[in-house]
């Protein structure tokens, strides 16, 4: 299907209405799969015109991505990637693990940005960022372009070099250069026969529907319950 080609439309705006001059677009992967990190890319791009095709790096095919993701290497000003392991996203949740990846990219970038487009409705980065929020922002920014593209190589690579680099090919029935971590019929079907690796999410639902491994599933505690089960009360030891 013909789409719009990304624009620096909301980076301008930054600028114009906040005085903003450094503006990262920032794009998170790997929210929905049930195994591997959630990773955030945090881009630089100033206000050049993109290298060819630049959009959602779902609307891209997957040997253009990786291609683009090589040119964009060494045309965005700047660009920094931060991940949140299955640990960090089963003890803190979704929310809590993508600010943490977002806040690693962005504090890896050499120079501290003074507004974020955030891709989405919700802003999980908050406080001290000053940050614009954009629905479809992958598809109609391009910073924000950028970042998904650099995001989605980069997990999609670690995820086939977490199945290659398995020991004994323990990996390859779960199909993770594939799926890249997404629930496929074939990850499924390793899932319901070996169980989860120790890349897996363990405090997602999908657990619930293997009788064999439910009992592996972690159960994350609210902060009041947390303090309760460490012997103190809201905090407080009485």
């Amino acid at each position: 299907m013909p789409y719009e080609p990304p624009t620096h439309t909301v980076e301008r705006s930054l600028r114009a209405t906040t005085g903003a001059r450094i503006v990262a677009g920032v794009d998170e992967v790997g929210r929905g799969a049930w195994a591997g990190p959630v990773t955030v890319c945090a881009a630089v791009t100033g206000l050049r015109r993109p290298p060819e095709g630049l959009t959602d790096s779902k609307l891209i095919t997957p040997k253009r991505r990786a291609s683009l993701a090589l040119e964009l290497e060494q045309w965005v000003t700047a660009y920094a990637l931060g991940d949140a392991s299955p640990q960090e996203i089963d003890d803190l949740g979704m929310t809590a693990a993508l600010r943490l990846a977002a806040v690693r990219a962005l504090e890896g970038l050499p120079v501290r940005p003074d507004a974020v487009i955030l891709d989405g409705k919700h802003d999980y980065l908050g406080s001290p960022w000053r940050v614009r929020t954009v629905i479809k922002g992958d598809q109609s920014c391009i910073a924000v372009a950028a970042a998904s593209v650099l995001a989605k190589v980069r997990r999609d690579t670690l995820m086939a070099e977490l199945e290659a680099g398995a020991g004994e090919g323990e990996y390859v029935p779960y199909a993770f250069g594939a799926n890249a971590g997404y629930p496929s019929p074939v990850h499924r079907a390793a899932l319901a026969e070996l169980g989860p690796t120790p890349h897996h999410r363990l405090s997602w639902s999908y657990l619930d529907a293997l009788p064999r491994w439910r009992h592996l599933k972690k159960v994350r505690l609210s902060v009041e319950a947390a303090a309760l089960e460490s012997g103190g009360q809201l905090g407080f030891d009485f």
